[in-house]
């Protein structure tokens, strides 16, 4: 009922197994009465949902690029059919049109499958684009907490604003050549 997407999808990809082999390998232990043959069309149905060729089943991981790696973690967590699937950095890794790809990718999953997410990010404007809730954490404390239109409109606490502010001041940056 609960998957994880982590934040580095190489470091979470076996490079010994093919694509297909991660993706299903879940389904040997959650789905043991499986065959063989529903497996492999489990794994090609999850990898079109994701975006990919079917045929990236009998590849590598390291043969992808990050984006393409992010997809193949978000296969593997759907594959199982879900309810909560808690994303931990999924974008940040990734240059600002992979992210905008992965994160209309989440929205999409998420109202075909009506999942749940727990989004875990430093980056407040893929934070403002995926959560409806927000919780502030500041060195694992709760700090405030509220719908995510209140808190980017009206942030109560100090350091919440603070956050906003630095945020907000960071897209002001440029650099000149």
């Amino acid at each position: 009922e609960l998957q994880l997407v982590f934040q580095d999808p190489f470091g979470s990809l076996s490079p010994r197994m093919t694509v297909g082999q991660v993706i299903t390998e879940g389904l040997l232990v959650h789905e043991p009465s499986l065959t063989g043959k529903q497996r492999d069309q489990r794994a090609v149905d999850a990898l079109r949902e994701v975006g990919l060729d079917p045929n990236a089943r009998n590849r590598y991981p390291h043969e992808f690029s990050g984006g393409q790696r992010q997809r193949i973690a978000i296969a593997r967590a759907m594959i199982l059919k879900p309810k909560v699937v808690v994303l931990d950095e999924p974008t940040s890794a990734l240059d600002r049109s992979v992210q905008k790809q992965i994160v209309e990718l989440l929205r999409k999953l998420q109202a075909d499958h009506e999942l749940s997410y727990l989004f875990i990010s430093h980056d407040l404007a893929v934070v403002r684009a995926m959560a409806d809730y927000i919780i502030v954490m500041k060195q694992g404390k709760i700090v405030e907490e509220g719908p995510t239109q209140e808190i980017f409109d009206n942030p109560r606490e100090a350091y919440t604003q603070t956050l906003m502010n630095a945020a907000i001041d960071s897209t002001r940056f440029r650099v000149s050549a």
